[in-house]
């Protein structure tokens, strides 16, 4: 299988600009706290990272390949922005992580509210591979998640992209919560650089924030569904399905019911989004 089957098209290959890497590095302290001007986007209430393709490659392959520290990157979709705003707990475990935009629902939500979308038009499923490919140095990429035949043969895949990584299947999501403990450990034996946790959402990022620490890993990329999605890009469509458009019927037509919840949630978030500019505006004029 080509690396260019997971590589968005237009991105920047594996040779990085000496200024993309500056500007990545001097933003890097600022990203973690979430408090560059400029560097992020308020969606409903929620600072997102608006940085680039480039320059996110840029700082999360910086996050890996320093000697110590964490950072922690999450991925916001309609449906988490909708959840976040009635579950404050989970609000709070996401304003302690590094939020990137994913999907078409969160990149609308911004342009509705500032005008403008997203720089990096991204999902999960396109940044994680399209970052193996970018990382030149050698990792070791500790997996947890997903279905047992699910987690194994996306690791396969993984392997087969980027072979100059090592992959760890380390846990799919059968284990017991109680255990959580016990499956760290074992990351942190396999001394993994980047650590990809792919579970039932919102628990995984509640769980990120309550189990995975220091020393597990220099990065972790929190992408629910993630080993999924894998294993659906890589089967190929019907015959007759084979063009683009015809491949996203296929998808629809191969699980109407998650397509129409995903449909409903772009519908709540831009509705949740017009509400936060109205009332804005009118409180603006009510200043006047």
């Amino acid at each position: 299988m080509k690396p260019d089957l997971l590589y968005p098209a237009g991105v920047p290959r594996r040779t990085v600009k000496a200024r993309t890497v500056r500007r990545a590095r001097s933003a890097l302290p600022n990203l973690v706290s979430g408090s560059t001007l400029g560097s992020h986007r308020d969606i409903l209430g929620l600072a997102v990272c608006d940085l680039g393709w480039a320059d996110l490659f840029a700082f999360a392959a910086e996050a890996a390949e320093r000697p110590f520290g964490q950072s922690v990157i999450a991925f916001l979709d309609a449906d988490k922005a909708n959840r976040m705003r009635r579950d404050a707990d989970y609000r709070a475990v996401l304003e302690r992580q590094i939020v990137l935009p994913d999907g078409k629902g969160v990149d609308a939500a911004s342009l509705l509210l500032h005008g403008r979308g997203f720089p990096a038009k991204l999902t999960a499923a396109d940044f994680v591979p399209a970052l193996l490919t970018y990382i030149e140095r050698p990792m070791r990429v500790a997996l947890i998640g997903g279905q047992q035949a699910a987690l194994m043969r996306a690791t396969e895949r993984l392997r087969r992209h980027a072979p100059w990584h090592t992959f760890l299947p380390v846990a799919d999501s059968a284990f017991d919560p109680a255990q959580s403990d016990l499956v760290m450990d074992r990351v942190r034996a396999a001394e993994a650089d980047i650590l990809l946790v792919a579970m039932d959402e919102p628990a995984q990022e509640k769980w990120i924030d309550r189990h995975v620490g220091p020393g597990h890993a220099r990065l972790v990329l929190s992408a629910g569904g993630l080993f999924e999605t894998l294993l659906e890009e890589a089967a190929d469509a019907p015959h007759g399905l084979e063009k683009p458009r015809h491949g996203r019927l296929h998808r629809f037509m191969s699980d109407p019911a998650r397509r129409l919840r995903r449909y409903g949630a772009y519908t709540v978030l831009l509705y949740h989004a017009f509400c936060r500019k109205f009332s804005s505006r009118t409180a603006k004029a009510g200043l006047h």
